[in-house]
């Protein structure tokens, strides 16, 4: 059945997977730093092997490696090398401010491609941006941009 032809599309997400070292440091970074809530969890022997995690209308799933028995997979190469992940916001700069103040690293807010845009890696080396839509001038700093606007404040009208 062709769901399109009735308007409605039959995909409706994509949800990114990673694969990661400590799915506890993960789903702490995610919750506690981001502000994800973890909406689905596979718990197996009392461990957690398993979640997605949302944050607004975006979401991702997290699994730990086996590190050990018949199932083990763990990688020979650096995690994340090669993997980015970028959540369009309404409003990136006040994410920024949300996590920074939460203890996250992330990059100073720039303006690329007509976006907001900060950049973190998670504990596995996922790369992360958040953006949102500007028409402040391409290759603005949030410090330069609010340094205009601050001293745009401060002249005599």
């Amino acid at each position: 059945m062709n769901t399109e032809a009735n308007h409605e599309p039959n995909v409706t997400q994509a949800v990114p997977f990673f694969s990661v070292m400590d799915i506890a440091a993960s789903v702490a970074y995610y919750v506690d730093g981001l502000g994800f809530a973890m909406t689905h969890k596979w718990i197996d022997e009392g461990k957690l092997r398993w979640c997605q995690l949302q944050l607004g209308g975006a979401a991702l799933m997290l699994q730990e490696f086996w590190k050990e028995g018949p199932h083990a997979n763990l990688p020979q190469g650096k995690l994340g090398q090669g993997v980015a992940i970028n959540f369009i916001c309404r409003d990136a700069l006040a994410v920024y401010r949300e996590i920074i103040a939460r203890g996250i690293v992330a990059t100073e807010p720039f303006v690329g491609n007509a976006m907001w845009v900060t950049g973190l890696r998670d504990p596995d080396g996922y790369a992360l941006y958040f953006e949102s839509p500007t028409d402040v001038p391409e290759e603005t700093t949030l410090s330069v941009w609010e340094g205009k606007a601050a001293g745009a404040a401060s002249r005599p009208a």
